[in-house]
């Protein structure tokens, strides 16, 4: 008798509506929050993610985690390379067949419906303008909505809609938990500035020569050299056309002196980074959750998906010392 007393005083206060942030690579932290919340004895009744976080938390929800980690955690670059399916042709970057195949393969054709617990993507329909929430229908058709990165990633088209990455409009989508009637809502943020701006080298490390790395700029400027060439065509024309001298003097300035250490893709990464961390303030601040956990921005790079174990880590130890503190109160 007194055994179950305890257990329901133990249970008291423990389930959790869960918020699975946007950020790419450092989406890998999720895992780690997961497991703590299941070590400390909290169950989870309700998930809501954001294109990584609607991938993390729907492997969840499918009861494939697991799996899914011992996966990701086995991948060295040359992995991630042979998975990143790059493409100069499609509206993307990158089409994402190969990973999708495999999540696909993995969660298997379950729709939403039939997960065990409620469960929202969101994904933004760019000719609508509006979010998406994905609450029913096929959870793997869901996931690659809600994670299709304008311009890295292409589209999905369904039916009159244009889907790409929910973070374009919700980074942080902790709405859909608000009647989920949990005890606490705990929001996973991928995208903290740690009460400083990012640097140059947090983004670019002129050191760092991986296979990976290598490759990647090598893309980087074929793809980019589709762009340049139209800059130049635009710049000989604008400067042909100029009578100021002091506008032929400003327009070779511009073009001999602004070698950035990066490229296109970077810029539209940094672009997209720059509007979620505004975005996610505003979230906050609406509809602030019970417990936040930060993962700072600056812990891995864009293309850091062999850092599985290391992100896993982090979210461990930075969700463990979040729900310390909540307790402690």
């Amino acid at each position: 008798m007194e055994t179950n007393v305890n257990a329901t005083n133990n249970d008291k206060g423990k389930t959790v509506a869960l918020v699975l942030g946007s950020g790419g690579a450092r989406g890998y932290a999720h895992i780690g929050a997961i497991e703590i919340l299941q070590e400390r004895g909290y169950e989870i009744i309700a998930i809501s993610g954001c294109s990584v976080g609607a991938m993390i938390g729907g492997v969840y929800a499918a009861k494939k985690l697991q799996s899914f980690k011992d996966w990701a955690t086995g991948l060295d670059q040359l992995d991630v390379l042979r998975l990143m399916d790059l493409s100069l042709s499609s509206p993307g970057a990158i089409r994402g067949n190969r990973v999708f195949s495999f999540v696909r393969e993995l969660i298997g054709e379950i729709s939403i419906e039939e997960l065990s617990i409620p469960y929202t993507a969101v994904a933004t329909d760019l000719l609508a303008h509006k979010e998406v929430w994905f609450q029913e229908g096929p959870l793997h058709q869901a996931i690659r909505a809600s994670v299709a990165i304008p311009s890295l990633m292409a589209p999905v088209i369904l039916g009159e809609r244009l889907l790409v990455d929910g973070g374009l409009l919700n980074p942080l989508p902790i709405f859909p938990t608000i009647s989920s009637h949990a005890d606490i809502i705990l929001a996973v943020n991928l995208g903290w500035e740690n009460g400083a701006n990012i640097h140059l080298s947090d983004v670019y490390d002129d050191n760092e020569e991986s296979k990976l790395g290598l490759w990647v700029e090598k893309f980087k400027t074929k793809a980019s050299s589709l762009f340049d060439k139209d800059i130049e065509k635009d710049l000989l024309e604008r400067t042909q056309a100029s009578e100021n001298e002091s506008d032929l003097k400003r327009f070779k300035v511009v073009e001999s002196s602004h070698k950035l250490p990066f490229g296109m893709i970077d810029i539209m990464n940094l672009s997209f980074e720059a509007m979620q961390s505004a975005l996610t303030q505003y979230k906050l601040a609406g509809y602030p959750p019970d417990v936040l956990v930060n993962i700072p921005k600056h812990a891995c790079k864009t293309f850091d998906y062999h850092k599985a174990p290391e992100l896993i880590q982090l979210g461990r130890e930075l969700t463990e010392k979040a729900l310390i503190s909540y307790e402690s109160k």
